[in-house]
């Protein structure tokens, strides 16, 4: 049961009824009901969200990068909602399986995690070395500064679910062997 009561989108009103009958027409998921008892957070999550969306990583890089953060700080519901996003978004179990291991076959991905993962663990104090291989593997200084965006806005989410205790509506991720 959710700490933060959740709002029923049939009987929302003024700006959370907005963004659920817009933006969020159809995606009624326990994340979005719960932000919607503010709205004000509702709206800086899709703000958030839709701008890192016409950023230059793809959707499958930033759901990689969620997916090891989601892993990183043991939060079910994103490990749960990246995994079906990512297998959306083209990546393949596995490589869901993978990124939350720290893992990928893909050496440019793998920059991506090991990158993500040292930012994550070093409080952003990333070395010359991490930040070098990082470009070294084809990604930019525009990548870079995506890719923080992305960790604050993991962390927003990884949080509000930690403190919500927001009930799972997506399949569960599989279990790391």
């Amino acid at each position: 049961m959710p700490r933060i009561a959740a709002v029923d989108p049939a009987s929302a009103s003024g700006r959370a009824k907005e963004l659920f009958e817009g933006p969020l027409k159809g995606k009624h998921f326990n994340i979005f009901k719960s932000m919607a008892a503010s709205p004000a957070v509702l709206d800086a999550y899709l703000a958030f969200s839709g701008a890192l969306g016409q950023g230059r990583l793809t959707t499958a890089e930033r759901e990689l990068l969620q997916l090891a953060w989601a892993q990183a700080r043991s939060c079910d519901y994103c490990l749960a909602a990246h995994t079906a996003i990512g297998k959306g978004s083209g990546l393949t179990e596995p490589q869901t399986v993978e990124a939350r291991k720290g893992r990928s076959q893909d050496a440019k991905h793998q920059a991506l995690i090991a990158f993500a993962l040292a930012l994550h663990e070093k409080k952003g104090l990333v070395s010359d070395a991490e930040l070098a291989t990082f470009k070294k593997a084809g990604y930019a200084d525009a990548d870079v500064a995506e890719v923080v965006a992305n960790y604050a806005m993991a962390t927003f989410t990884n949080y509000f679910n930690h403190v919500n205790a927001t009930p799972v509506d997506f399949p569960a991720a599989p279990a790391l062997s």
